[in-house]
């Protein structure tokens, strides 16, 4: 009766730790969540691309998938379409930010709740701006972005199942232990 415990065991973190690898293996499309802060406004927003599409570059580059973004408050919604230069924008880059290694974005958009408005945004990186298209005396106001990864819920699915299951045998062995006293 030892075998069972330790063949529950084994096949446990074997399948938390075939999981929990394949993540990375298997992946194609990269999900990404992303917070503007500024003194003028703020705003939440996700995309995602596919990591194979990266260019050969000295910088590579990939083209956004999805994106869907909006100012807390506000009902309109920007998405990858709302780029000034769609279809080539907006990208996604590898950078290393404050927080260290990471990806960011590359997108302009114009104010849509507003289109006889001149103001456009601009995310680059770290970097969020707002300034205005017609009026260079206009000073632009700067703001931060912060990215965090989504992570994919395959892996975390197949851990919590394999750690279930470790938890539901080590109760039948114990059950089955105070049976037989």
């Amino acid at each position: 009766m030892k075998l069972v415990p330790r063949l529950v065991l084994a096949a446990t973190l074997t399948l938390s730790f075939a999981t929990v690898n394949a993540k990375y293996a298997s992946a194609a499309i990269i999900n990404y969540a992303f917070t503007v802060d500024s003194p003028v406004t703020k705003g939440n927003g996700f995309f995602s691309f596919d990591d194979s599409t990266f260019s050969d570059e000295d910088n590579p580059v990939a083209t956004i998938k999805s994106l869907s973004f909006q100012f807390n408050g506000d009902s309109t919604v920007y998405t990858e379409k709302d780029d000034t230069k769609y279809l080539g924008f907006p990208l996604v880059f590898p950078t290393t930010l404050l927080t260290g290694q990471s990806l960011a974005l590359d997108y302009l958009f114009n104010d849509k709740s507003n289109p006889s408005s001149s103001i456009s945004y601009e995310i680059i990186g770290d970097d969020f701006t707002i300034f205005s298209r017609t009026s260079p005396d206009a000073k632009p106001i700067s703001g931060k972005v912060s990215y965090t990864q989504i992570p994919e819920p395959t892996p975390l699915i197949g851990t919590l199942f394999a750690c279930s299951l470790g938890w539901m045998m080590k109760r039948k062995v114990t059950s089955m232990k105070k049976v037989r006293f």
